[in-house]
């Protein structure tokens, strides 16, 4: 079976589940964080925090119930951005958004993504997606996954599947995104990837105190 083929099907696949499961998902139950993001820590080790907002117009297309967007600058100068947006419940119009479909409306030009693992301290590794974006003679990585109902997911796909079949099992459809962003700086690409390992092994544990399982 061909590449084009096998991903048209894949996406008919979850488009027939998203809408069997839509009776399900307008009965789930709806989750609260277990803290509110407003609260999540700016000091983080040599990271300090300064909190920012989106335009209005982006959180009422985004569809969040608690979210935070901060950047981070460590005592070396270098900055990371994070953006974690929490759902209560998803249901068709409020779905978690690809950056995949946003980072390109906002100009950045998608030059390369995969999947990279990320060693956590005490937890094994994880699996997260990464993109390499330009826009112009500016260049940035971002790592993201989904954090959701006890699950780290790296798959947009996936993350479509767990949302139906836990929506039927579970009566869940809670979730977060969680998205790393940091400026490549002198075309030190392997610099500024590191940073985003090392961010991430530093957040884990808080993300886990703020998004239930």
């Amino acid at each position: 079976m061909n590449m084009p083929l096998k991903h048209s099907l894949t996406a008919s696949a979850i488009m027939l589940l998203t809408m069997l499961s839509l009776n399900y998902i307008s009965h789930v139950e709806e989750i609260n964080p277990n803290k509110a993001f407003s609260t999540f820590p700016l000091e983080i080790g040599e990271w300090k925090g300064k909190p920012e907002r989106f335009d209005q117009e982006i959180y009422d297309v985004l569809g969040v119930d608690d979210s935070i967007l901060a950047n981070y600058n460590h005592a070396d100068g270098r900055t990371v951005q994070l953006y974690v947006g929490f759902y209560n419940s998803q249901s068709e119009g409020d779905l978690i958004h690809s950056p995949k479909h946003c980072m390109p409306g906002a100009g950045w030009n998608i030059i390369e993504s995969g999947i990279v693992e990320v060693d956590i301290p005490e937890s094994g590794s994880m699996n997260v997606i990464r993109l390499f974006l330009q826009k112009g003679v500016q260049k940035q990585i971002s790592l993201y996954w989904f954090q959701s109902r006890g699950r780290i997911i790296s798959s947009e796909y996936m993350q479509k599947i767990y949302l139906v079949t836990d929506s039927i099992t579970r009566h869940r459809t809670d979730g977060s995104f969680v998205r790393l962003i940091t400026p490549v700086y002198n075309d030190d690409e392997a610099r500024a990837m590191e940073r985003l390992k090392s961010f991430t092994r530093s957040i884990m544990p808080l993300l886990n105190e703020y998004i239930p399982s």
